[in-house]
C-alpha cells in the first residue's frame, strides 16, 4: 500500500514538474516572439531613419552644390566637376570646352528697377544656358552675373555665338522690355591649357578681351592672349624681385606757384628701371602691384626713397612739399595712417612738408575710416590733398567736415577751360567753392598757355602739368628747383599745418 501511495506521489511531481516546464516554456516562447516583434519594430524605424538621414544627407549635398537662385551648380561644384571632366577627357582623348559668361550692364539693371528684378533676369539667363545645354554639358552660376558651361561639343567659335545670341533675347520684367547682353569667354582643353586652373584663367582672359570690345559678344583664346598671358607671368616674376631689388624709384613732377611759375612742390610717381625693357610707367605695372597684394610694399619703398632724397630740397626752401599718392587699398588698412607716420620719422623729412593724395572713392566708400586717417595725419602735422576732384563725388560735404588741406583739380577739367563756356563755368564754380573752404587748390595737366592764363585769373593757387614740367628723375628735377630759386629766391620755411576746424 505504501509503494502504491509512493508511486503515485511520484507521478504528481512529475505531472507538476511538466506543467511548470510547459507553463515556462509558454512564457519564454512568448517573451522571445515579442522580442521577435519589439527588434522588427526597431528595424523597421532604424530602416526609415537610415533614409531619411540619408534624404537629409542627398538634400545636404544638394544644397552645397547648387545656387540658391538658379538652381544650377554653384562656383565649388563647377570646379569639381570640371577637374573630373578634364580627367575623363584625357583619358577618352577628347576635348572640353570652357564658356564663361559675365552679363553686361547687369548692375544698371539692378540699380533702375531693383534687385528682384536682377534675380529674374538671373534666373531667366540660367533657364537660357539649360536650354542651350547638349547633353553632357554642365551649367553653373559662378557668383554674381557669371555663368559657366563646361561642353564636350561642336565648334567652340560657332556655339559661343549662338549662345551669346540667344542670351540676348529680349524678355519681359515688370511690364517692360528688358534686352540683356552677355560677354563670353572660351578656352579649350588641352590645346589651350592642361589643366583647369590654367582653363579657367584662359577662358577668363578671353572674357576681359570680349568685355574691353564692348560686350555683347564671344572671345576666344589664342595665341595673342597666350602672348599677353606669358608676358604677365614674366613680368609678375620681375616685379616680385624688382621691389626689395630698388628698381621701382621715385620719379618727381613739379608744381608751380600759378602766379609767377616758381617752382613750390614736387608730386611723387613712381618708375620701374626694367633690366630688359627699359623704363616702365606706373599704368604698366601699378595695377599688377595692387592684384598681387605687393602695392603697400612697393609704395613704401618709394615712399622711404622720396621722403629721403626730398628733405635737403625743404631745408634749403627749394620746395615747400612733396606729395605722394596713395593706393585705395592701403587706405582700407586701419593701420595706414599710424604706419606712414612711422615711416616718415624715419626719414628726414618735416611732416609738414609732406602732402597725402587720397581720391574722392575713398571718402565714398568708408567714409568714417578715411575720417580717422585724415584726422590722425593732420593732427601730425600732414597735410591731406583730395586728388582727382571733380570726376567722381565732388564731395563738398567731406570738404567741410575733415581738415582736407588741397584739392587736386583733375586734368579731365582742364583740357577746355578758357575755350568751352560751359566747362570754363564750372572749373570757376569749383575753384570759388574750394576756396571758400579754404582749400589750396592745385590744376593737373596743365598743357597750353590758354589754360594756364585761364587759372590765374580764376584764382587757381598752383598748376601743374607738360607745360611746365614733365616727370623726371631726382637729379634732373634738383637741377629745375635749383634753377627755379635761382631767379626767385628760397621759399620761406615751411609753416606748422594748421586745421581749418581748429580755426
Amino acid at each position: 500500500m505504501a509503494g502504491l501511495n509512493g508511486s503515485t506521489e511520484r507521478r504528481r511531481e512529475d505531472g507538476r514538474a511538466r506543467r511548470e516546464a510547459e507553463a515556462l516554456l509558454e512564457t519564454r516562447t512568448q517573451e522571445l516572439h515579442q522580442a521577435g516583434e519589439d527588434f522588427r519594430a526597431m528595424s523597421a524605424a532604424l530602416s526609415v531613419r537610415v533614409a531619411e538621414l540619408e534624404a537629409e544627407r542627398s538634400l545636404t549635398l544638394h544644397l552645397a552644390r547648387t545656387d540658391a537662385l538658379t538652381g544650377l551648380l554653384n562656383r565649388g561644384a563647377f570646379t569639381s566637376a570640371l577637374i573630373e571632366r578634364l580627367e575623363d577627357a584625357q583619358e577618352a582623348g577628347e576635348p572640353v570646352a570652357l564658356f564663361v559668361i559675365d552679363l553686361d550692364r547687369f548692375k544698371h539693371l539692378n540699380d533702375t528697377l531693383g534687385h528682384h528684378a536682377g534675380d529674374l533676369l538671373l534666373n531667366e539667363i540660367g533657364a537660357r544656358l539649360r536650354a542651350q545645354a547638349r547633353p553632357g554639358d554642365l551649367v553653373a552660376r559662378l557668383g554674381g552675373d557669371e555663368f559657366a558651361l563646361i561642353s564636350f561639343h561642336g565648334d567652340v567659335a560657332a556655339r559661343a555665338d549662338q549662345i551669346t545670341a540667344a542670351l540676348a533675347q529680349p524678355f519681359w520684367i515688370y511690364g517692360r522690355t528688358v534686352a540683356p547682353s552677355a560677354s563670353m569667354g572660351v578656352a579649350v582643353f588641352p590645346g589651350d591649357a592642361e589643366d583647369a586652373t590654367a582653363l579657367q584663367r584662359f577662358a577668363d582672359m578671353a572674357l576681359y578681351r570680349a568685355k574691353a570690345g564692348g560686350g555683347r559678344r564671344a572671345s576666344v583664346f589664342d595665341n595673342a592672349l597666350r602672348e599677353a598671358s606669358n608676358r604677365r607671368s614674366s613680368l609678375e616674376t620681375d616685379l616680385r624681385r624688382a621691389i626689395p631689388a630698388g628698381e621701382i624709384v621715385p620719379w618727381y613732377q613739379p608744381v608751380v606757384n600759378a602766379q609767377d611759375s616758381r617752382i613750390v612742390g614736387v608730386e611723387v610717381l613712381a618708375r620701374w628701371n626694367h633690366p630688359e625693357q627699359g623704363l616702365l610707367l606706373p599704368g604698366a605695372f601699378v595695377p599688377l602691384a595692387e592684384e598681387l597684394g605687393l602695392i603697400g610694399q612697393m609704395d613704401a619703398t618709394v615712399f622711404a626713397a622720396a621722403c629721403q632724397r626730398a628733405a635737403p630740397w625743404v631745408a634749403e626752401g627749394l620746395i615747400d612739399t612733396i606729395s605722394c599718392n596713395v593706393s585705395p587699398r592701403e587706405l582700407l588698412d586701419p593701420s595706414f595712417s599710424r604706419d606712414l607716420i612711422g615711416r616718415l620719422r624715419a626719414t628726414d623729412l618735416p611732416a609738414t612738408a609732406l602732402t597725402v593724395e587720397i581720391t574722392e572713392t575713398f571718402l565714398v566708400d568708408d567714409l568714417d575710416l578715411a575720417r580717422r586717417h585724415i584726422e590722425r595725419l593732420a593732427a601730425c602735422g600732414v597735410r591731406v590733398a583730395l586728388d582727382d576732384f571733380g570726376t567722381g563725388y565732388s564731395n563738398l560735404r567731406a570738404l567741410m567736415q575733415l581738415p582736407i588741406h588741397t584739392v587736386k583739380l583733375d586734368q579731365s577739367l582742364i583740357g577746355d577751360v578758357g575755350r568751352e563756356p560751359r566747362v570754363s563755368k564750372l572749373v570757376r564754380a569749383m575753384l570759388n567753392a574750394a576756396k571758400s573752404l579754404e582749400c589750396r587748390i592745385v590744376a593737373e595737366g596743365v598743357e597750353d598757355e590758354a589754360q594756364a592764363l585761364f587759372l590765374r585769373a580764376a584764382g587757381c593757387d598752383r598748376l601743374q602739368g607738360f607745360l611746365f614740367a614733365r616727370p623726371m628723375p631726382a637729379e634732373a628735377v634738383e637741377v629745375r628747383l635749383r634753377q627755379s630759386a635761382a631767379a626767385t629766391g628760397p621759399l620761406p620755411a615751411v609753416a606748422p599745418a594748421r586745421s581749418r576746424r581748429a580755426g
